[in-house]
């Protein structure tokens, strides 16, 4: 095991320990920073990041690899101490490009999107990651590969600089004095994830705030203005694949209605929300209301603990979807994916409260219970007790009858 997914390894548990913790003192202090169906939207969303990077670390560290080795007029020593504090910071600046243009640029607001998605803001946002953001934003830092840095460095101080930005996420820790004027803090990063006027497109740094201070993007998080979250073009839904897809799919409608072959090209490049002016006249969009409601669809009493216990056993399968993966057959490990990701959509569209996720969960359920038959336990299982596909099953039967009861208490609309 090497050193990231050591360092995977310990802070997952303390993530869930944290977010428990963060639920504690929000209701000690009578405060509501979580909606369930939210938070399972942005777990959701985060396994998916983390089932895309299984695939795509060829991607992410073998252009790394390649170009540190060939391109690189020196290489850097990995057993000195100044190569891991340097790296560390070029990689904090680089970010801070990323992320900036990751919110000016439209074809890579198309990924990062998913992040900003949640109108709340609590540790299960850090959590919710872009499953399309590795097409374009190891670009960025190619510059340390060409400075001769080496690849465990650079995947070591990645980790690092995502790590630290969980903790920010929360509503719960105030204003830190001297903290909040060098590093990126609850305080900084509450005002770069909000809508309002005065936020929009600021604080974007990762471990120091001090790039945006540099760069003339920082501002304070205003008392008088509270920060509302989300985005100024709301994804209302709880489908992970649509929110990774819906900026995509946008723009590819207006790129599609524009006349000029040059709009087609900028409708990509430009900031996020220009479209040209024959397509915004052809089809217009409501203007942005930053008193509209929150989404919050209605769910039948007992389907939104139904998909919590559902989620937390897809959770341990995405487990242990990450640990098998260096050890199961390619075939397997796609169909493994190709199953998980069906299931967090099922469960994201019955968590709307539409029909269509009833059918779609029923369909998930018997997929699952035909896995267990056909493989006589799990996907990668090589010794599997005899017990574990009949209970499988059992437990998939089970749940049928718990969702069949609760929709029969109640008629939802088509």
């Amino acid at each position: 095991m090497n050193t990231q997914e050591v360092i995977i390894g310990w802070a997952t548990p303390a993530f869930f320990a944290l977010i428990a913790l963060e639920l504690l003192v929000a209701k000690w202090r009578g405060r509501r920073v979580y909606h369930a169906s939210d938070a399972v939207n942005s777990l959701s969303l985060g396994v998916i990041s983390q089932i895309v990077a299984v695939f795509s670390k060829l991607l992410t560290l073998g252009i790394y690899a390649w170009c540190a080795a060939h391109l690189a007029p020196w290489a850097l020593p990995a057993d000195r101490w100044w190569v891991w504090v340097s790296g560390l910071l070029l990689y904090d600046f680089l970010y801070y490009w990323l992320h900036r243009a990751g919110h000016e640029v439209n074809i890579l607001w198309a990924a990062h999107v998913v992040h900003h998605q949640s109108e709340d803001y609590n540790l299960s946002t850090a959590l919710r990651q872009t499953g399309s953001g590795v097409l374009l934003g190891w670009l960025f830092y190619l510059p340390m590969a060409l400075l001769g840095y080496p690849l465990e460095v650079f995947a070591v101080v990645a980790l690092i600089d995502l790590l630290y930005q969980f903790w920010v996420h929360t509503e719960l820790v105030g204003r830190l004095g001297w903290f909040d004027r060098v590093f990126c803090s609850p305080s900084n990063h509450r005002a770069h994830h909000a809508v309002n006027e005065r936020y929009l497109d600021r604080n974007y740094g990762g471990i120091l705030i001090l790039w945006d201070r540099l760069f003339g993007t920082f501002i304070e998080e205003d008392d008088s203005d509270p920060p509302v979250y989300g985005t100024r073009a709301p994804l209302r839904s709880w489908n992970p694949l649509w929110a990774n897809a819906e900026v995509y799919w946008a723009t590819a409608k207006d790129a599609w209605h524009a006349r000029r072959w040059r709009d087609k090209l900028l409708v990509w490049l430009k900031p996020p929300g220009w479209r040209p002016a024959d397509v915004a006249e052809r089809f217009p969009k409501p203007a942005f209301d930053m008193a509209r409601p929150r989404y919050a669809p209605a769910l039948p009493r007992g389907l939104g603990a139904y998909g919590i216990a559902q989620f937390a056993l897809l959770l341990l399968m995405g487990v242990w979807f990450l640990d098998m993966a260096k050890r199961m057959p390619a075939s397997a490990l796609l169909a493994y994916a190709a199953f998980l990701l069906f299931s967090l959509t099922a469960l994201g569209v019955l968590l709307e409260g539409r029909r269509a996720g009833s059918w779609l969960e029923a369909a998930r359920l018997a997929a699952t219970a035909l896995a267990a038959v056909i493989t006589g336990g799990w996907f990668g299982a090589a010794a599997a007790p005899p017990a574990l596909a009949p209970a499988i099953v059992a437990l998939c039967l089970g749940s049928a009858a718990a969702l069949a009861t609760i929709r029969l208490r109640t008629r939802q609309p088509a």
